[in-house]
């Protein structure tokens, strides 16, 4: 026994193997890729039911078939609709038609990756579900007291009670789920080592009640988060804790006396050989990274309550840095003082209050008074923040990071701290120090989007804004959260090449695919100048000015030339005429000495003039009018300004057939890049050399 301890105690054995699990889960995920047992031909499936969804008329389905399948079913008809709300359970056995897709990755840079996402979850195919038959229910013991507990809570109807019961939160109004991201506090609404923590130590305090001997507790207590893990779908983060609770409790109950960073290493070993896929998923990088610090700093907690509390949500917050900054590109600096607050009030009242209300239902009221309190708190702050938005970095910064708060916490030493924040400087201005040029022709489906990024971000330029067209839909068919453009794509996609300004907005005319995010983009970032085309402003476009107007922001219509950086725009299309599409501005540039135009919906008509009154040179890029359709780039058109390389912005598979064959044969000199093939197309221009990115659907894992 003896020897036991002395193994137990020891930090660098622990150390050690730690190490090893994450070299050998490093290079099992590297080498050894699991292959699909589809071939992407089947249309039947035969599944399990391990999770599902019902948003509008869209039902999404976790499944495990022969191997694990994401599936997304439209609903036909409210009728079925309630039918499936009544019947899909968990493990459910169900007989699906469908097809296979092959998931994407992202079509615009730095941007979530939902295929590699997928992957690191050994799902490999998508399947649209064109019909789906329910089967037989599951036998199990373990699902039907899941499937009972999803049951009572869809009864009381409290998705706060979803979120802390269940560990579902999409069903939280989006304003405060934003609200409690931006705030910094989105992490207590994940299940996690706070909440499991709050639990078990109740259980204890339960069972000691009763009379149980301290191990009984344990491992009574011990079964009970295992099942409140398995309902909850263990999820790494619950799993550490929930082994560190195991670990740690027997440790004192046996009088082992295993350093806490021991059995953090040791609960780190487990989970990795468990699945080395782990290793990639940020909610277990968070966990485990914060854990790590703040077992660190322990020494350095003072006895006073809030004291403690602030210094461990200083620490919380340091450790966190890094990782937030990596796959988040935000970090709200006063968030250590909102936990301060937030996060006794969720600990002490909402999450303990939700447990009991779902077993004691008439406190339902109670706890919607403070799940509203703590909503309008958060909704308070949120017009408070202190958001610092940084580029996307390499990972070499975080290590460089963490190898820095390492330091600090060993040694104490205010140097390190000053590396720290030194560091922090460095990643934010980054880009003011990048001397090259870019410009991004950015896939936003069926519309247009252009920016173009002087050297050192002295200027830029965005030409449209791109925008989906939403039709009137049915209520029992609207979901919770719908896709925008500018939330989803744009505004992240701009923050994550540090742009903080737009000086100049371009608006080729008023048509919702090219200007329908212009609101939003002005609400999200500072705008110098917006330019208009030659035409009496549409209402969309009167939408825009009432912004503009109210924000002071300056616009102007019908221009013939602009200088930008050093660099002169010119608008070739000055002329009115009777529809939108003619009357788009037609831009033309040099940045280094390449030659780019836009044609934005520009038709045959418009090139027409514009080649009776320039005499243009050959192009080097040209993003081609109205996304490939066949009332534009004529053949005359094109062979006089000799492309290079042509644009087609293009949404997949849309309903308009673009890009037409005739275009494609007219431009068939040229490079074509389209972007629901080749995703958004970066043209970078070094040392005055183009070069060229795409980002592609299909390319790689």
């Amino acid at each position: 026994m003896k020897a036991l301890k002395k193994i137990l105690q020891c930090r660098i054995f622990f150390l050690l193997i730690a190490i090893i699990s994450l070299i050998y889960s490093f290079v099992f995920t590297s080498i050894y890729h699991h292959k699909s047992v589809y071939n992407g031909t089947e249309e039947t499936f035969m599944c399990n039911v391990s999770k599902y969804k019902i948003d509008g008329d869209k039902l999404s389905l976790d499944l495990n078939c022969k191997e694990k399948l994401m599936g997304t079913y439209y609903i036909k008809s409210l009728k079925e609709k309630e039918y499936l709300e009544d019947n899909l359970k968990f493990d459910l056995t169900v007989k699906l038609h469908g097809s296979l897709a092959v998931p994407n990755n992202n079509t615009v840079p730095n941007l979530f990756n939902y295929k590699k996402y997928l992957f690191y979850n050994n799902i490999f195919y998508l399947l649209d579900i064109d019909k789906i038959e329910l089967g037989n229910g599951s036998s199990n013991v373990f699902y039907k007291l899941k499937n009972y507990a999803f049951d009572h809570a869809r009864k009381i109807n409290n998705e706060y009670i979803n979120a802390f019961v269940l560990g579902d939160s999409s069903l939280i109004d989006e304003d405060a789920i934003s609200s409690y991201r931006n705030n910094g506090i989105s992490h207590l609404l994940a299940l996690s080592g706070l909440h499991v923590g709050v639990f078990s130590f109740s259980l204890l305090w339960f069972f000691k009640k009763m009379k149980f001997k301290e191990k009984s507790s344990i491992i009574c207590v011990f079964l009970i988060l295992v099942m409140f893990s398995f309902i909850t779908g263990f999820s790494p983060s619950i799993m550490r804790s929930v082994l560190f609770f195991l670990i740690s409790s027997l440790s004192k109950a046996y009088n082992l006396k295993i350093r806490p960073i021991n059995i953090l290493y040791m609960v780190l070993s487990i989970l990795l050989l468990i699945n080395p896929n782990n290793l990639y998923n940020v909610g277990f990088i968070l966990s485990f990274a914060t854990t790590f610090f703040l077992i660190l700093s322990l020494n350095n907690v003072k006895r006073n309550y809030i004291v403690s509390l602030l210094f461990m949500s200083c620490y919380s917050f340091m450790a966190s840095l890094g990782i937030s900054i990596y796959f988040f590109g935000a970090v709200n600096f006063i968030s250590p003082l909102l936990n301060l607050l937030f996060v006794p009030f969720v600990s002490f009242i909402i999450f303990p209050l939700s447990l009991i209300t779902y077993i004691v239902l008439f406190l339902n009221p109670v706890l919607v008074i403070f799940v509203n309190a703590f909503e309008h708190m958060s909704l308070f702050f949120n017009n408070f923040n202190l958001i610092v938005y940084f580029p996307k970095i390499s990972i070499i910064y975080v290590f460089v990071y963490y190898f820095f708060l390492l330091c600090f916490f060993k040694r104490k030493r205010v140097l390190y701290l000053i590396c720290i924040c030194f560091l922090l400087i460095v990643l934010k201005l980054k880009p003011f120090f990048d001397n090259n040029s870019y410009v991004y022709y950015l896939d936003v489906g069926q519309g247009d989007c252009s920016i173009v990024v002087m050297p050192r971000l002295r200027k830029v330029l965005m030409i449209d804004t791109g925008g989906k067209v939403s039709f009137n839909i049915e209520e029992w068919k609207q979901k919770k959260k719908t896709y925008s453009i500018a939330r989803d794509t744009l505004i992240p996609f701009l923050r994550s090449i540090g742009v903080v300004k737009i000086d100049l907005l371009v608006l080729s005319h008023g048509d919702y695919d090219h200007m329908g995010e212009a609101i939003n983009l002005v609400n999200n970032f500072k705008v110098e100048k917006v330019i208009f085309n030659c035409r009496p402003y549409n209402n969309l476009e009167k939408e825009l000015i009432k912004v503009l107007d109210k924000k002071k922001i300056k616009y102007y219509s019908c221009i013939k030339e602009l200088n930008i950086d050093k660099n002169k725009l010119y608008f070739l299309q000055t002329k009115e005429y009777d529809n939108e599409n003619d009357n788009s501005n037609v831009i033309y540039t040099e940045l280094n000495g390449y030659k780019f135009m836009f044609m934005g919906d520009a038709s045959s008509t418009t090139e027409k003039e514009i080649l009776d009154k320039y005499n243009l040179p050959d192009i080097d890029v040209l993003k081609v009018g109205h996304h490939g359709s066949r009332t534009s780039s004529s053949k005359e058109f094109i062979n006089k300004i000799n492309p290079k390389y042509s644009i087609i912005s293009v949404g997949k598979n849309n309903r308009y057939g673009h890009p037409n064959k005739e275009v494609i044969d007219n431009l068939n000199q040229s490079k074509i890049y389209r972007t629901d093939e080749y995703g958004s197309v970066m043209f970078k221009i070094k040392n005055n050399k183009l070069k060229i990115e795409t980002c592609s659907p299909q390319k790689g894992r």
